[in-house]
């Protein structure tokens, strides 16, 4: 019984494309050989996929606190679908992806027509125009070919959205075999495009979705011929590169900018390097670029707007033309950090950064995607808040699988990471290690400012809307109305305690001199007490505070 196209349908739908791209993950990241030979298609389009899901399943967790039976409409689900997917992108293909959303959305979310076959294939038209308008130079042979191929079956096709859906995910099938024709390097490694492959997987998705079922199989593809070399840039690629070169980096931002700046960086970052792609609008887009000069493409990036999410990845090569895979380093570290500032504090320490921003907690996969970036037989993973623990927790499990020795300490702030990353020593055993930073974690009460949104009752009373709330160990303890008087307040009751280091983490809208008068506040009444101070950047809250 074919199901209609609707919010059920797009949940479905996000639900069973992450079920698929997990099972073919590993088959796509053998065949990626375009535009870098880095083995990740497959990875990052299932990231990219995960993150769309979990926004789709933000709403509908929304609308059940409503009532029973309460459900987003088709709208505000395919807006989920295509923001959570727009703010998760990695790599080239899962740009595109989001893009490939966010072009369907605008259809989606303003139609009320009736003829929902058209209706879907009006959605797959504008998702391929949105695509191809977000790559400065669209290569055919990828995945922009079979997503034009399932377009047009799509327009060609009469009968409801499940009907549609099965003709271009038909056609989408047919494309992807012969991309090996279409692109060189794809014909020289005897295999099919790795994005392709993934998209023709969200479509059987999609077939799936819409007709009730699970997700139809797509042709195994055919993995490398090991003794040919891999073309990473084919003739007639951008800046004429040679086989088996290319840039050395690829950089991918989110980026807050407005239209302007962003058709001033497309053509600053197309001078610069080649593989770029620039997703979004509304003031928020996606930027991934292959790049010699990563440093140039960032700053293009904060002269536009507001980067953030900033990945860098370096692209070894070995003498064949394929990435070389770095030795593993014994032990590293993985840390969930808020703000800019914190983040940049605790990478210069040596840590894999996850960053996190408000509202937006990262998912396994992507804590999983930072376990495998940080290359090393043992990691010690840092949550830095109670409420990531269990994500961490699933990322742990899924990397020990994976044979990665992995000890979770449950930090549960990130004054608490700081204090584990300062007694971290890669040199002793892992479980000396990880135990002096579990001590020197627990041994770090925690405490944060911030201003409550609305009256409610705390452990402290009642506050109002605007009041500044003190927390300690997680607990509203001081209610007050200035933000320098309430910290001065915090402090002094944590250090009533004892304390021999009070960090400081503050944000850059904190008023000015507040740092500097909360350092006199301790110097003044706790004799023998340090003080240290971090710029947190763009935090939630203004200040973060911990008492070793």
């Amino acid at each position: 019984m074919p199901h209609p196209l609707d919010a059920a349908a797009v949940r479905a739908w996000c639900a069973l494309a992450l079920d698929a791209l997990g099972r073919a993950r590993e088959e796509i990241d053998a065949i990626n050989v375009y535009p870098v030979a880095d083995g990740d298609t497959g990875t990052n389009l299932y990231l990219t996929a995960e993150s769309a899901g979990r926004a789709v399943e933000a709403v509908f967790e929304a609308h059940a606190t409503a009532g029973p039976g309460a459900r987003p409409g088709l709208s505000e689900a395919v807006r989920a679908m295509a923001h959570g997917a727009l703010i998760g992108a990695r790599g080239n293909s899962g740009t595109i992806l989001a893009q490939l959303f966010r072009g369907m959305a605008e259809v989606l979310k303003d139609s009320g027509e009736s003829d929902q076959g058209h209706l879907l294939g009006r959605a797959l038209r504008r998702a391929v125009d949105s695509a191809y308008e977000g790559v400065a130079r669209p290569v055919e042979g990828t995945v922009l070919t079979v997503a034009a191929a399932a377009a047009d079956a799509a327009a060609r096709t009469e009968g409801d959205a499940a009907a549609v859906a099965r003709a271009a995910h038909a056609a989408a099938r047919t494309a992807l075999e012969a991309t090996p024709g279409q692109l060189e390097a794809l014909g020289r490694a005897g295999v099919v495009d790795a994005g392709g492959k993934g998209l023709v997987e969200v479509l059987g998705a999609l077939v799936a979705a819409l007709e009730g079922g699970a997700a139809p199989a797509g042709r195994p593809a055919r993995t490398p011929r090991a003794a040919r070399p891999v073309d990473t840039c084919p003739a007639g690629a951008a800046h004429g590169t040679a086989p088996g070169a290319g840039p050395a980096f690829e950089v991918i931002y989110l980026l807050e900018a407005d239209d302007a700046a962003v058709a001033r960086l497309r053509a600053r970052l197309d001078a610069l390097g080649e593989s770029l792609v620039v997703v979004g609008g509304d003031g928020l887009w996606n930027v991934h670029v292959h790049v010699d000069d990563a440093g140039a493409a960032v700053e293009a990036g904060v002269d536009a707007g507001r980067p953030y999410r900033i990945r860098i990845t370096h692209f070894g090569a070995a003498a064949d033309g394929r990435p070389r895979a770095p030795e593993p380093v014994q032990r590293a570290v993985v840390a969930l950090v808020p703000g800019e500032g914190l983040a940049a504090l605790c990478a210069e320490a040596g840590a894999t950064v996850v960053p996190v921003r408000p509202g937006e907690p990262p998912a396994s996969g992507e804590l999983v995607e930072a376990v495998r970036r940080a290359h090393a037989r043992e990691v010690v993973l840092l949550p830095n808040d109670p409420d990531l623990r269990h994500t961490a927790a699933a990322a742990a499990e899924q990397a020990r699988a994976e044979g990665v020795r992995v000890a979770l300490i449950p930090t549960r702030s990130p004054v608490q990471g700081v204090a584990a990353l300062a007694v971290h020593e890669p040199g002793r055993r892992f479980d000396e290690d990880v135990v002096a930073m579990t001590s020197a974690a627990g041994a770090t009460r925690y405490a944060e400012l911030t201003v409550a949104e609305s009256r409610s009752w705390t452990m402290a009373g009642v506050c109002q809307a605007g009041d500044v709330l003190g927390l300690i160990d997680g607990d509203v303890a001081v209610i007050g109305a200035d933000l320098a008087a309430t910290a001065a307040t915090v402090l002094d009751r944590m250090l009533a305690a004892g304390g021999e280091l009070v960090t400081l983490v503050v944000a850059d809208d904190a008023p000015a001199g507040f740092a500097d008068g909360l350092e006199r506040h301790v110097r003044d009444g706790h004799l023998a007490v340090d003080t240290v101070v971090y710029r947190g950047g763009r935090q939630p809250a203004p200040l973060l505070i911990g008492v070793e």
